[in-house]
């Protein structure tokens, strides 16, 4: 063992730049680590290791030193107590700048660490597997990993403390480039980034032990995401705005986040909002269905024996609005489809694949984004699930909408009841409007859009435009309200329209109005009780 440093050597390394040499090592992702262990060797770092990445150090030649030898104690409690130790946490903690503290370190015979890498229990990786048991997760909780680097973090003055492998090759450039010294900027760095380290890694631990507890409540006291970058975007809303993609690493249902690109530019942040639109609208349905977006809501949805007359169909319904669309399907595209898809301009597709043949057809169109996500799975809508907006200054939180609607669930408001093929069209048409930003009107035909109405500040406007976007194709076709007619002028407009069955919410204080308009035109008309706005 080397001897202990004197206390004037020891405050001089409490400046700017810090010579780095001693270093504690214990990690569980070991890729890498003994090149930057024999590196720090080679430049008379002395090196301290626990256990396992002792013993892989000292088999490649790495001269170490023990934990369990500097600390007098064994590994205990089958290696759950390894680094906690006042001859472990004091040479971390120590203020060099404080001469009380240096004077302690000498009464006790305790050396400085200046260097501490270490990556954690993989408890991650652990969860994800298949029936996996609660005493396996637990035992993969870490405890003197965080421990080490909070305490490597806090002092990060005297520290330099290394979480990430990925940072080994330019901690050693750093070190040869300034004769074996470290900046107090990258130690501020590699804190900060420690402890954001240690902090999603207890926000996977919170969310696993919540659930599994039977603690999962809807609107927790305090909200803790776990989100990790997946990829920097093209651009955000705009070109001139920079944007990113996170996953939530305990997401359940399948997402965007799970799909891979087979090819196309980069994609926007416009690009995954639509994306995740889509997927929303696509996973409502069982059958073949191709949905086309633009700018978040549907301007076309069909459901059909197959995906091609699917698409056509729902490509139908605003041929205009789906220029430069987003389109998801919940089957394998052939050859005739990937013709059909590549004949106008699509900005993405997502699909759970593509033939050989319609992938070479697709890479005729390079710029393309192509998209496979390889299982659509419905919506599952378990209690963890949430929707959010940000808003300045805070989050809005609220359970999704889970609704689905039987024909039990419909009540007959108006003289004429609407027929069985009636009832199974506005069915469809309520799925799909609820997809789409209020005030929302959508007109169908069986199980295909032919007219969409958004986002529109009133009511009868919406019924207008999904009304003049169908033309003659609004005639015999059902209309799906979000929300309750305020005044009997969206019924009126309907009526000129050629629409042949309503279902809305219900819920104005003008509803009998609204029902004997419907009455007037012999417009069958039925209340769901529920309303289904999208803002």
């Amino acid at each position: 063992m080397l001897g202990l440093p004197d206390l004037k050597s020891v405050l001089r390394d409490a400046g700017a730049f810090m010579r780095v040499s001693r270093a504690l090592i214990s990690v569980s992702f070991k890729e890498g680590v003994v090149e930057f262990a024999t590196k720090l060797s080679e430049m008379g770092v002395e090196i301290l290791a626990t256990g396992k990445t002792a013993k892989l150090l000292k088999s490649a030649g790495v001269n170490v030193l023990e934990v369990s030898d500097v600390t007098g104690f064994p590994e205990l409690l089958d290696g759950r107590v390894k680094t906690l130790h006042p001859k472990i946490h004091a040479g971390i903690l120590a203020n060099r700048k404080k001469e009380e503290h240096v004077k302690e370190l000498e009464k006790h015979a305790i050396k400085p660490i200046n260097m501490v890498v270490v990556n954690l229990y993989p408890f991650e990786e652990t969860i994800k597997k298949e029936n996996v048991s609660l005493e396996e997760a637990v035992e993969n909780i870490d405890i003197g990993g965080p421990s080490l680097l909070r305490a490597g973090a806090k002092n990060f003055e005297n520290v330099a403390v290394i979480v990430n492998p990925e940072k080994y090759d330019e901690i050693i450039n750093e070190l040869e480039e300034n004769n074996g010294e470290i900046s107090l900027k990258t130690r501020k760095t590699l804190a900060a980034e420690a402890f954001t380290h240690t902090a999603f890694y207890d926000a996977i631990i919170h969310h696993y032990l919540i659930k599994e507890f039977n603690l999962l409540t809807d609107f927790p006291e305090t909200l803790i995401f776990p989100l990790k970058k997946l990829q920097d975007l093209r651009y955000g809303e705009n070109p001139h705005q920079k944007a990113a993609f996170y996953k939530d690493v305990n997401a359940l249902n399948l997402s965007v986040s799970d799909a891979k690109q087979l090819q196309g530019k980069e994609l926007s942040f416009n690009n995954m909002v639509d994306l995740d639109a889509a997927l929303g609208v696509v996973k409502e349905f069982e059958n073949p269905t191709a949905v086309i977006i633009k700018h978040r809501n549907p301007c076309g949805v069909a459901v059909s024996n197959t995906l091609l007359d699917a698409y056509i169909k729902a490509h139908a319904t605003d041929p205009m609005s789906a220029f430069g669309c987003v389109i998801s399907l919940n089957r394998e595209v052939n050859e005739e489809l990937a013709e059909k898809i590549t004949s106008t301009f699509v900005e993405c597709v997502i699909a759970p694949g593509y033939t050989r043949t319609a992938l070479e057809i697709f890479k005729k169109k390079p710029n393309l984004r192509l998209l496979e996500l390889k299982t659509f799975s419905q919506p599952s809508f378990n209690s963890e699930e949430k929707s959010c907006k940000n808003i300045t200054g805070g989050m809005l939180l609220q359970t999704k909408d889970k609704k689905r609607l039987n024909p039990n669930d419909l009540k007959i408001v108006t003289e004429i009841a609407p027929t069985k093929e009636q009832i199974s069209a506005l069915l469809f048409a309520w799925t799909v409007v609820k997809h789409v930003k209020s005030n929302a009107i959508v007109l169908a035909k069986n199980t295909q859009t032919v007219g969409i109405g958004a986002g529109q500040m009133s009511r009868v406007d919406a019924a207008m435009i999904a009304i003049r976007k169908a033309g003659e194709q609004s005639r015999d076709s059902v209309l799906a309200s979000d929300a309750f007619f305020p005044f009997r002028d969206g019924i009126d407009e309907a009526a000129k329209g050629g629409i042949t069955a309503i279902i809305q919410p219900g819920g104005s204080i003008r509803d009998q109005e609204v029902i004997d308009a419907a009455n007037e035109y012999k417009i069958p008309m039925v209340f769901t009780g529920i309303r289904c706005f999208k803002h």
